[in-house]
This record gives C-alpha cells, sequence and structure tokens, in this order.
C-alpha cells in the first residue's frame, strides 16, 4: 500500500493540472471501490472548482468551490495518471480508456485525471469541507511526522505508555500518520533500534534520536518520488526510486551496509508483516 511519500509525490503531481482548476465532468464508471461511492457523485463534482489539494495521512483532499472536500485514497493498487495537461508539465495523450479506469475527471484546462484501481481497494467520498477531521477517517489520526507536534516529547510519551514492540507502535496510526512498513523499518535502522523492542523499554535519549531520522527518510523518499514496488506510478506514469537506497527493507540474508559490521539482513514477522533489520546494528 502506498505511504507518506508515495501519496505525498501524487498530491504535488496533481497540483499543476488540478488546483485552482474547474472539473468540467467527472465520470464514474462504477457504483463503488472498496465502499460504494457518494450519492450523486459526479453530478457533485462537475463544474466545480478545486480550490487546494492537501494531504492528511495516506488520504488526498481536494477542497471545492462546492463547499465539499473530495476524500481520495489509493488503497492497494490505486493510481492517478493525468494525460493531455497544457501547462506542458506532462507528455502525455490521452490514452484510450482501460478497463479499470473508475473515476474520470475532465479538467477545464484540457488536462485528464484518471483514478484507476485493478484491485478495487481504494475509495473516494466528499464530506461538507466545514467538517474538517471529523470525518470517520480521519478523525482519529495522530500528528503528521513532518508537522511541528511530532516532536521528541510527544514520541517519548507515546512510546513510554505502550508495552508493544516499537515497530507495531510507529504503524499505529492513532499514533503518528502515515507511517508505514518501508519507512518504520528504515528509520528505525538509522536510529539503531531493533523492531522488537519494546516501546516501554527504549531510552527517552534514543527516542529522541529517532523522530529526525523518521523526518529525513520520509522527506529523503518524497525526494525520490517515494517506492515502486508493484503498483506504485507518479501522475506522470513514472516508477518512484526510493527503492534503490533501501538499507534493510526487502535485503533478507544480504549484508548490513554499515562499513565493518559483517551481519546480515533479518527478517521477523510482526502482526503479518515482514520487518527487515540488522541484528548487530540495531538493539
Amino acid at each position: 500500500m502506498p505511504e507518506l511519500p508515495e501519496v505525498e509525490t501524487v498530491r504535488r503531481g496533481l497540483v499543476p493540472a488540478m488546483e485552482g482548476h474547474v472539473i468540467a465532468r467527472a465520470d464514474v464508471n462504477r457504483p463503488d471501490l472498496r465502499w460504494p461511492f457518494p450519492d450523486r457523485m459526479a453530478e457533485r463534482l462537475s463544474g466545480v472548482r478545486i480550490l487546494s489539494l492537501r494531504r492528511r495521512s495516506k488520504y488526498i483532499l481536494a477542497d471545492l468551490s462546492s463547499g465539499e472536500t473530495l476524500l481520495i485514497h489509493l488503497g492497494m493498487s490505486g493510481r492517478i495518471l493525468i494525460s493531455g495537461d497544457p501547462l506542458g508539465q506532462f507528455h502525455h495523450d490521452h490514452p484510450a480508456p482501460e478497463k479499470h479506469d473508475h473515476v474520470v475527471f475532465h479538467m477545464a484546462n484540457g488536462a485528464r485525471v484518471t483514478f484507476n484501481d485493478a484491485r478495487r481497494f481504494g475509495a473516494m467520498d466528499l464530506f461538507p469541507t466545514a467538517l474538517g477531521e471529523a470525518h470517520r477517517l480521519l478523525r482519529d489520526i495522530g500528528p503528521e511526522p513532518l508537522g511541528n507536534s511530532f516532536d521528541e516529547i510527544y514520541l517519548a510519551r507515546q512510546l513510554k505508555a505502550r508495552k508493544t514492540p516499537v515497530k507495531s507502535a510507529l504503524l499505529d496510526q492513532k499514533l503518528v500518520a502515515g507511517l508505514g512498513n518501508i519507512y518504520v523499518c528504515e528509520a528505525l535502522f538509522r536510529a539503531g533500534i531493533s523492531p522488537v523492542r519494546r516501546s516501554d523499554r527504549i531510552s527517552t535519549a534514543r527516542i529522541a534520536t529517532l523522530v529526525p531520522h523518521i523526518r529525513t527518510v520520509l522527506e529523503e523518499a518524497i525526494g525520490s518520488g517515494g517506492s515502486s514496488l508493484r503498483d506504485y506510478r507518479t501522475t506522470g506514469g513514472e516508477l518512484g526510486y526510493f527503492q534503490h537506497c533501501f538499507a534493510v527493507y526487502g535485503r533478507e540474508g544480504k549484508p548490513c551496509i554499515t562499513p565493518d559490521c559483517g551481519s546480515e539482513i533479518r527478517r521477523v514477522v510482526q502482526s503479518g508483516r515482514s520487518s527487515f533489520f540488522c541484528p548487530r546494528c540495531q538493539r
């Protein structure tokens, strides 16, 4: 599933073609994805202007001139592709429609924005913008890891109150927004903390070092366009390339990149997810 860097990359790619522009027509080609689409969704989206494009955790939020906000979640295999952008940001003619093109936005500026989702685990919803983060998918999400409210004091307080492995704690969206398996593995490696170490047994000093590592990993991944492992593509159809920078994720049995370490990367399963780490560098 796309994590924060992938979703942020998609959001940034959508801005030139959508932010400040009018949706001339919206085509909704099926009644649902993961959940049913809102009533009259095509009608409610057609003719409105997109005032701003935001990201909250792994959701893209488009605030509309109609007073509603469109929520988009990519799910496991969702892709948003842009074609025909008159600003010259993208160099693709409008392709022929594909089987899994479920929602298509025909922009008044000539761009076409297509949501394609082969496995249909994605989602879209419309809700009043005035409700803010009261939406059921947003109301329980923790602070953004790149925001000011996510700091050493906050993280130490949260982790010290938990008796679960630190990897599991960091994947809890109520603790911090948008972190997923890949970037938690990478941040823990940089901080030298084992994913299996219990949260409340990590010193405050070590927790303090984890915050900047989380931020740096995310910023580097965003700068690389995210990580493409299976279905993920940018809005221009390109692959992200942060996967070429992984220190531990997906590297089971390969040598640790730390000079003179001499150990191999191991994999353990935690809550049904693979955790990759160096048993010598991470304690």
